[in-house]
Order: structure tokens, then sequence, then C-alpha cells
């Protein structure tokens, strides 16, 4: 059977792929849309929720890299790297150190507050096709210090916002009472990031993305993509049972994608962050906004009838079973705080497709310039998602960004 023939494809259905393919698609281009699952069924659905628009700071800086041997060998820390995957994480672990000195963290600074600042306005149309709007709450985002060490550890992390234009306000105990009067006494100071805003429910939200798309007569294909061949001016992609030749390819697969790439030639360090959340029941919300406690080092955030934590990062095999004893630290850090929790209904396990330098790639492939990448933004996947469908749409016209986009080009990893 000859393989069909499609204008754009896009490998990858989570939140990326998502909003990709609803904006190209608003704009008239043919549109084909893989992905072996259900659309926005992996990180996109089981993520805190934030539209963290604040979060410039990369992983990696250089209090990270000091404190990274305390955060190793402590059972509690919110950060774990499996032992067994050590010698397969060596590599990225060594690049991640080098980007995390401080020059190299201010610069990676820059460029995510340059995509951050346009992340919620791009959302803006596609929230609109999608009807989404009642997903969608503005009442911004809070960071929190129990110990004076906090405080202090955050104080670069401060500053840098502050120049790079965040908002943020500094909060002592009696105004993070007014805020959030359910949050513990032992928490005294605070940081608000009123222009933030979170999502009632995640996969919702992804499966409005999905219905609007296939509405505007988007095509949406089940299917595992195992094969990337550049072939004159067309792209081959294919898999089992399944074979189509595009003009323009998007791999936008999250911690799958690098696969991918190899098969162009292109090496991408891609790791993964294990990422996992517990779930608690309940009619009346505890919160108001998403609120992370910094030493704990993950999110609690009000759901449509539920309370998410969710966070923490685990470096290990894609592969491996979900931890045990992660879903046991959240779940009973998060009773520590809120007494009286009822049981919890859901313990989910997700990956992160994460670069040591905190930086999606965004841009063409050097080896085949009709693949453009889209991946790998950690933490800020939901969050950067319909900024990144902007620019690769707009790649995909003119290559108006290709020159601004260098510090988030595949190449950088040459």
């Amino acid at each position: 059977m000859p393989p069909e023939c499609a204008d754009i494809v896009i490998i990858g259905a989570g939140a990326i792929g998502l909003c990709t393919a609803l904006r190209l698609r608003a704009e008239g281009r043919e549109v084909l849309l893989v992905d072996r699952d259900e659309a926005g069924s992996g990180a996109s659905r089981g993520n805190a929720g934030v539209l963290a628009n604040y979060e410039c700071v990369p992983l990696g800086t250089p209090s990270v890299l000091k404190a990274l041997p305390r955060l190793l060998f402590d059972a509690k820390s919110p950060l774990s790297i499996s032992v067994t995957a050590l010698p397969q994480l060596a590599p990225w672990l060594l690049r991640f150190a080098r980007e995390s000195l401080g020059g190299r963290a201010h610069q990676h600074a820059v460029t995510l507050a340059a995509l951050l600042g346009n992340s919620l306005s791009a959302y803006a149309p596609l929230i609109d096709l999608a009807n989404a709007h009642s997903l969608l709450r503005r009442d911004g985002a809070l960071h929190l210090f129990r110990r004076q060490r906090d405080v202090e550890d955050a104080a670069w992390h401060r500053e840098l916002r502050h120049e790079l234009g965040i908002r943020q306000e500094l909060l002592d105990r009696g105004e993070l009472e007014s805020l959030e009067p359910a949050l513990p006494a032992e928490y005294t100071r605070g940081i608000l990031f009123p222009e933030a805003a979170h999502l009632t429910d995640p996969f919702e939200l992804m499966q409005r993305l999905k219905h609007a798309f296939v509405a505007k007569g988007g095509r949406m294909v089940r299917a595992e993509i195992t094969t990337l061949r550049h072939d004159k001016n067309m792209i081959a992609v294919s898999g089992e049972d399944f074979r189509v030749r595009a003009r323009t390819a998007v791999v936008s697969s999250g911690a799958w994608s690098a696969s991918l790439c190899r098969q162009l030639g292109d090496r991408i360090p891609l790791e993964t962050e294990r990422g996992y959340h517990v779930e608690f029941p309940m009619s009346k919300p505890l919160l108001t906004r998403p609120v992370c406690p910094v030493d704990l080092g993950f999110y609690l955030t009000p759901m449509a009838g539920r309370l998410r934590a969710a966070g923490t990062v685990e470096l290990s095999r894609i592969h491996r079973a979900a931890n045990p004893r992660r879903l046991r630290l959240i779940e009973q850090s998060t009773r520590r705080l809120f007494a009286g929790l009822p049981e919890a209904r859901s313990h989910w396990l997700g990956f992160r497709p994460s670069l040591p330098d905190s930086l999606p790639v965004i841009g063409r492939s050097p080896r085949a310039r009709n693949v453009i990448y889209a991946f790998g933004h950690g933490h800020l996947g939901v969050t950067l998602a319909a900024e990144t469908a902007r620019v690769v749409s707009d790649l995909i016209v003119d290559d108006r960004h290709q020159g601004e986009l260098a510090a988030l080009s595949p190449a950088r990893f040459r």
C-alpha cells in the first residue's frame, strides 16, 4: 500500500503537539496529528496545572549545584537520582553541572523569560477556539518558605526575576494568611506571582484542544512512529501499519523525541525527569491558587473536585516502574501540611523531557530542514505550549524566528 501524503505531520499529541496542530489548522494548513496514545494523556495530563509565566529560573543554578550532594543523599529531597541509571545519566549530569554555573544559568534565564513573556497571551486564541475559558483561573501562584535558609537560598532567584521584569511580591505571614487561610503556620514568608494562572483540569483542556482541532477539519491517527527519514524534499514517517510522506514534520514527542532525532543524525542530550502526583478528592478547595512549599519541591494545586500535589524530580530510566517512595513522600508531606485529608484516589507517574540547560529545542533540524523540533520543555511544557506553537507556525511560514532562536536550536549541541 503506498503511503498517504500530508502537508504537515505532527508527531506527538501532548500539549505542544495539540496547540501546534490547532494553531496551524486555524491558519488553514493541512495537518495530520499522530500519537500512539490518547491525545494529552501523558505529562500534559498529570502535571501541576500551573501556567508558570514567572518560572524563568532554570533547574540548574549555582545554588542547586552547591546543594547537589545534600539533595542527592537526603531521602526526603525533592531531587532523586537512580543509582542504577547513573552510568547512562553521567554525560547529561556533567553537562547539567556546566550549564548551572552563574553566567550560563543567567543567560538561560534571559532566554526563558523572553519565551515566557508571551506564554499566556499566546493561549488566548486557542482557549477561544477550544471554548476552554472555564478551565482557566488567573489567581496567581505562591512560593512558600518555612526556613530562613530557604529564603536566603532563593535570593538569587528573586534578584534574577526582578532584573528580568517579572512581577513578584514578597509576603509576610499575615499577608499569606489573608490570601490562603488554610496554610500551615510554619510557613512564615512567601512570594506571590500575581500574573500566573492555573488550570482546573489539564486533561480536559487537552481534550477540548483536540476536539477543536478535529472540528476544524484536522486529522488524527493513533500510531506509534518508529521511523523518520528525510527523502529528497519530503519526510517519510512510518510505524507499524502506518506510512505517510509529508512536506514538513514537527517532532513534539516529549521524552520520546531523541530517538527520532538520531535517525536524522541529530544527537540531542535529552533525559527524562520523572514527575509524580497524588490527588485528594474534595468538594470544597483548601486553596485558591497553586502553592509550592519550596522545601518540599512540589505544587499543591486546587483542581475541579480535588487537590493535586504534583512535582519533585527523579532522574531515572524512562521504562522503570513508578517509585513508591516518591509517591509516599508526596502524600505524607501533604498530609503533614493539611490534617484530615481523605484517602488519595490518584497516584501518577509522568515523564518530563529535560535538557541540561533547561531550555527546550525549538527549531529546524540541521540535517533535514523540513523537520522542526519542538520538545524538551521540562517543567514548562503546558506553560509554553501555545507560545511554542506560535513560533513553530512562524518557522513554517517564513523562518522569521530562526535567527533569534539560536539559543533554542538543536545545533547548539554540536
